[in-house]
């Protein structure tokens, strides 16, 4: 049976996905919920990739707003492949930090593909990873605070491989909706004792790789599928995303520069609890 996808639909999907994008929530848990609620199969190979295509807002507005730092970093990269000497910049491990970072989640979302868009796109999946993560999201303030204290936290000159290669890996988690890709990259970088503001830069950087890879695999391997959706709603979707993900960066960064993560984990719970309420009482289907 063929998918619609409205106008109001498109706009709808925009805002949440570049609301949640970076926001420690998950975006890809937000959307299935949205999804359920605007009637759409989650499941349905049109709306799985729809989903992932509307990120290219998100990737844009991380392009503008951070693209004086990029360009930057890709400077001091392009120098430390031709010059010894420029490779103890620290922009210059910050850049090999955030490529090493990328590798990990192209890696596992590749090789479990039909997982992540399949099983993984139940609301029961969604609400037990909200609750759960929490718990990580948790921990890693609790850790932040005892480094803090300490006078013990690290600032982005002193980003090292290693630091890019344990976020990476941590990002794999996010493929699990619920979880949220920026939730798990933040708190690998606060566990590893990076301050709170570079940490979330760190996951802004490291989501252009991830989300432009998946957003270009989905829109090359499903586009008959999008085509039912209509070009349109596409760009609709992406326009809006853009917009409210732009937004959401410049009010995140300012955030976490004064306040913790702990009020994002109060709305995960209470969201995860909500969410896992109406399955069991049968108000929305986990499928």
């Amino acid at each position: 049976m063929p998918v619609e996808l409205s106008y109001v639909q498109a706009v709808i999907l925009g805002i949440v996905e570049g609301l949640t994008e970076f926001l420690p929530i998950s975006s890809t848990g937000h959307l299935t919920i949205a999804e359920h609620l605007l009637g759409l199969p989650v499941d349905a190979p049109a709306v799985t990739a729809y989903t992932a295509i509307i990120q290219i807002g998100a990737i844009v507005a991380t392009f503008i707003y951070f693209a004086r730092k990029i360009a930057r970093l890709f400077m001091a990269w392009v120098r430390g492949l031709r010059s010894e000497a420029a490779r103890a910049d620290h922009d210059y491990r910050l850049a090999w930090a955030v490529i090493v970072g990328s590798i990990p989640v192209g890696i596992v979302g590749f090789a479990l593909k039909g997982v992540i868009a399949g099983p993984l796109r139940s609301l029961w999946v969604v609400a037990g990873a909200l609750v759960l993560w929490s718990a990580v999201i948790w921990f890693a303030e609790a850790r932040h605070d005892a480094l803090e204290r300490r006078g013990d936290q690290r600032g982005e000159d002193s980003i090292t491989l290693m630091d890019g290669l344990v976020i990476g890996v941590v990002q794999c988690f996010s493929l699990i909706p619920g979880v949220s890709r920026s939730g798990a990259t933040i708190s690998a970088g606060l566990v590893r004792g990076i301050n709170r503001v570079t940490a979330t830069e760190l996951s802004f950087f490291m989501a252009i790789p991830a989300l432009t890879a998946a957003g270009l695999f989905e829109l090359v391997d499903t586009w008959d599928d999008l085509k039912i959706l209509g070009a349109g709603q596409m760009l609709v979707g992406i326009a809006v995303a853009f917009v409210t993900a732009y937004a959401s960066i410049a009010w995140l960064l300012r955030f976490v520069a004064t306040n913790s993560l702990r009020p994002f984990v109060y709305y995960r719970v209470a969201l995860g609890l909500v969410l896992a309420g109406a399955l069991v009482t049968g108000l929305i289907a986990a499928t």
